[in-house]
């Protein structure tokens, strides 16, 4: 029997130190174990989440004050710029109504970030091996214009699979204390779109944000990698230290890629926002106005919702919004950025953005 048990002890041991070794040899590889693999996607996912959220909640003032500019009716105007908006949303609301909303977007946005980050780290690295298989060169580097690609395509994965929330979350943006009908939150307004509009409402003005989100993700995954090693090569103004760039220098490198990728899509946000808006029975007074001057809000597709907008209100209707969401956005994007780096780091997180 002892003899048995040693035996047995030995092979376990034998085992395990195989186990190891091969552990080690896929290491060396690059190739990791599975549960190791399993650990770092969730990693991965957390930091993008905490990105998500972090940012967000730091500009939720002017995210609300954006989506009540883009959507409130020409005929009855609330609010006329940002220092005013912000002080009518106060006056009226108080504290809470500046954050209203803030909820159902972390909801949405962390979920978001975390899928877009990921998939936009998958992407780049299928990409790069495309790449190098076809040019032949083992050491070929993502070019700008392939990071576009791999940012465009992690910006449709993450839009689609949110979407609905993202729907839901602007009309609760709007409504306010005075509105004739009110969405108790997230789930609730979902349950209330579906029941009343149908599944397809839920994804009303998704077409317009897939088009801006290709370019809007992916400028700013572009902009922001290729800015960065930019500066890691060029070494301008002493900015690079064994090259690392501070904190300070990634948030200016996000700050330019958010104002960059928010400026060529910001239309298609506007189109966007008021295709959500439409078939809402007792919409908030700001979509629908006040008395005489109540206007249906009907729109048959993007191309309807452009021409209408701006045969009524002009070319600059399509920018309303455009100065809290540029206040907002820099920092945001610039944040996020940051702060998904950051985590990473503490997580201990192997995988790199870009190679």
């Amino acid at each position: 029997m002892a003899s048995e048990d040693v035996k047995s002890t030995s092979e376990s041991a034998v085992k395990t130190i195989v186990n190891l070794a091969e552990e080690a040899k896929l290491a060396r590889e690059g190739v990791r174990a599975p549960g190791h693999a399993l650990l770092s996607i969730c990693k991965s996912l957390v930091a993008g989440g905490v990105a998500g959220g972090v940012s967000r909640t730091a500009v939720a003032p002017l995210e609300r004050l954006k989506i009540l500019l883009q959507v409130q009716n020409p005929h009855n105007i609330k609010y006329n710029g940002t220092i005013q908006g912000l002080k009518y949303i106060w006056r009226t609301e108080g504290f809470r109504g500046l954050f209203k909303g803030n909820g159902t977007n972390c909801a949405r946005i962390v979920p978001n970030s975390a899928v877009k980050f990921f998939s936009y780290e998958q992407a780049s690295s299928g990409i790069l091996w495309l790449y190098r298989r076809q040019s032949g060169n083992e050491d070929a580097k993502l070019t700008p214009v392939l990071r576009l690609g791999a940012g465009a395509c992690a910006g449709i994965i993450a839009m689609s699979a949110t979407y609905p929330m993202d729907m839901v979350r602007g009309r609760i943006t709007v409504q306010t204390e005075k509105s004739p009908y009110q969405y108790r939150g997230m789930f609730h307004a979902l349950g209330t779109v579906y029941r009343e509009e149908g599944f397809r409402a839920l994804y009303k003005g998704w077409l317009p944000s897939v088009i801006g989100v290709i370019p809007y993700v992916g400028l700013n995954f572009a902009v922001y990698e290729s800015l960065k090693d930019w500066l890691i090569k060029s070494r301008p103004l002493g900015l690079v230290e064994d090259s690392e760039l501070s904190v300070v220098t990634k948030l200016a490198c996000g700050a330019v890629a958010g104002t960059v990728g928010q400026t060529v899509a910001y239309p298609l946000d506007v189109i966007r926002r008021r295709m959500q808006m439409v078939g809402w029975n007792h919409a908030a007074s700001v979509v629908a106005g006040q008395g005489r001057s109540k206007a249906p809000l009907e729109y048959t597709g993007m191309v309807d919702a452009f021409r209408k907008t701006v045969h009524n209100e002009g070319f600059g209707a399509l920018y309303k919004g455009l100065v809290p969401n540029s206040v907002k956005v820099v920092p945001s994007i610039a944040i996020a950025f940051v702060t998904y780096e950051v985590v990473k780091d503490i997580l201990g997180v192997e995988m790199r953005i870009s190679d």
